[in-house]
């Protein structure tokens, strides 16, 4: 049944994937073909699959929850155009094609990483429009919109780059390694989680639930890479390995080690798992994806 439910919200997004992309004069049409590239490329949907099944876990109708996982997954998508730029890490391969300024040159990729994240704010604006006669639905909107642009900003995933470019080769202390990672990776998984709670109405203890699940996932998820891009392969990554050494990136397995980066990847996983424990079979789907995504960094 998890399996099931993760393909369907995955081919939900991908039927929807491009939907909400505005309307671009065609005297700019280079920017939506730029933009389009990245979306398209696969991935794994992992933020918004957790966003819509947060909602429905939440009591939410998933038809509603649609355009605010489309407009996590547009943030992601800039943030990694950005992320493999020659300013930041330099990569030429993403999700096994060549990075989106390696097609379409440097000042395209900025631009189509631009028009990413505001596209985001766009669609979900425009979805909290056709409740304007509907106080309770608009609330919630503009609560999960708000999970998004704090996960999203200069208090989450933005500041986490940050601190990992001011961290690259230098010494980095085991607090600091935690703030980037939670506010690199695990703010917008928090967020994508918390938004999608929010647009299904969770009440305070389901939130809370839900929020420990999502901090400890993203933590974990932030390892498993850590530990892939050391044993990793380009095909299993859709990207080069062993990266991260290289430049000198402040990492799990550089700080602790690999052997102990694996076990602090399970015992994250479990206090995932644990967070959900009183919701029962309810909770599958979150326990199945936290125990496949902890396979990966076995």
């Amino acid at each position: 049944m998890p399996q099931q439910m993760q393909r369907d919200y995955k081919e939900l997004i991908e039927e929807h994937i491009l939907d909400f992309l505005p309307d671009i004069d065609h005297k700019s049409i280079t920017l939506y073909e730029s933009m389009k590239y990245s979306l398209t490329a696969g991935g794994k949907r992992i933020r918004p699959m957790l966003l819509l099944a947060a909602s429905e876990f939440a009591g939410g109708k998933l038809a509603e929850a649609v355009p605010y996982a489309c407009a996590i997954e547009y943030i992601h998508t800039y943030s990694l155009i950005h992320d493999d730029l020659p300013a930041m890490d330099d990569d030429q391969l993403r999700r096994g094609r060549p990075t989106n300024h390696i097609v379409y040159g440097d000042a395209m990729a900025i631009l189509a990483g631009d028009g990413l994240q505001s596209a985001a704010f766009e669609a979900m604006s425009k979805d909290m429009f056709l409740y304007f006669d509907n106080g309770d639905k608009l609330k919630k909107r503009i609560r999960a919109a708000n999970e998004i642009v704090k996960g999203s900003g200069c208090r989450g995933m933005v500041a986490g780059q940050v601190a990992d470019i001011e961290s690259e080769d230098r010494a980095c202390s085991g607090e600091m390694l935690d703030y980037i990672h939670l506010t690199k990776t695990a703010a917008l998984i928090v967020a994508a989680i918390r938004a999608g709670a929010q647009l299904g109405g969770a009440d305070e203890e389901m939130l809370s639930s839900l929020t420990i699940y999502a901090e400890n996932l993203g933590l974990a998820f932030q390892i498993a890479d850590d530990i892939l891009d050391v044993i990793g392969s380009e095909e299993e990554m859709g990207k080069k390995t062993g990266m991260d050494m290289v430049k000198k990136k402040s990492t799990y397995p550089a700080l602790y080690g690999l052997e102990a980066s694996k076990k602090k990847l399970m015992e994250l996983t479990g206090n995932a798992i644990e967070a959900l424990a009183s919701y029962y079979d309810n909770a599958e789907f979150f326990v199945k994806l936290a125990e496949d995504l902890a396979v990966r960094g076995k």
